[in-house]
């Protein structure tokens, strides 16, 4: 019997200590979002235990350029299913390189009338978020409404994609397409565990996230130097009053005890600066990893 009360004294403590740790966690998240002028969004998942936290996590966000993730799927869905291959080339005219939009791919071959691979495309949009290459391989699957039916067919409801890169140039359309961060996260776990994807191209796919060239100054600053994060960034422009719609980070860190937390940042109608977005993202960031590699947890 004593054996026994002093087992569940020591569960109650550590679950007491657990609580107080993630309350400690809310409040220092609160407080770095508090009095800026903008709304967020954040959604944490620690995977191997389902340690959760949200703050404001049914926020109905503007993704911007996270919808690439949500895309990718998509494609390696049809991989997966033998209608695509990485392999399989498409030519690249010149007059779908736009000009005027983020776009490392037109960057190098200004002329296009090009072959690229599906995998040379993929690694374009996701890694490189190039705005050309993502509407490029819309086209290439059926436009948007192929995304949308594939990512309700995995039970994320909260997910709207209507307008691809092009059509986003318009500032009402920057609000169009939205998702919420814990829709993210499910979508995250369940694409991390298999349950998307085949296993070939699950490891393909948080490969070239974990390659992603954009966003150096954001969720990425707020880790040790040589963490690995498979992540995705979205950012709009902003309007005469420096009003941003939406600055976004979402990805998948890995803990140095080998576990994996979850942590989705959105950002909406932000008027702070883009250097002090980025800290702030950074800061929550740090905060998170901070959290998770306390001795309590």
């Amino acid at each position: 019997m004593k054996k026994i009360i002093a087992l569940l004294f020591i569960a109650f403590f550590a679950s007491n200590t657990f609580a107080q740790t993630s309350t400690e966690l809310r409040k220092k998240i609160e407080h770095l979002i508090s009095n800026k002028k903008l709304t967020a969004g954040i959604s944490i998942k620690r995977i191997e235990d389902q340690d959760t936290l949200s703050i404001n996590g049914n926020l109905e966000a503007p993704m911007m350029s996270v919808f690439k993730f949500h895309i990718a799927l998509t494609v390696l869905d049809l991989v997966d299913n033998g209608r695509l291959k990485l392999d399989q080339s498409f030519f690249i005219k010149k007059e779908e390189l736009l000009p005027n939009t983020w776009s490392p791919m037109r960057e190098e071959f200004p002329e296009g009338n090009v072959n690229l691979t599906l995998d040379q495309l993929l690694r374009y949009t996701v890694s490189h978020s190039d705005n050309n290459g993502c509407d490029i391989l819309l086209r290439q699957i059926g436009g948007t409404e192929t995304v949308q039916k594939f990512i309700n067919s995995q039970g994320i409801k909260d997910f709207t994609i209507k307008v691809n890169e092009e059509e986003m140039s318009t500032w009402e359309n920057l609000y169009v397409n939205t998702t919420t961060p814990l829709a993210t996260t499910t979508l995250l776990e369940k694409f991390y565990k298999g349950q998307v994807l085949k296993e070939t191209s699950t490891k393909y796919l948080y490969q070239i996230m974990v390659e992603t060239s954009r966003g150096l100054t954001w969720m990425k600053a707020g880790l040790p130097k040589n963490t690995e994060l498979a992540h995705r960034t979205g950012i709009s422009g902003t309007n005469d009053q420096n009003l941003r719609v939406a600055m976004n980070n979402i990805g998948i860190f890995k803990l140095p005890n080998g576990q994996h937390v979850i942590l989705c940042i959105y950002l909406k109608n932000i008027s702070i600066s883009m250097k002090a977005t980025e800290k702030l993202m950074a800061d929550i960031t740090k905060a998170v990893w901070k959290h998770y590699t306390s001795k309590n947890q």
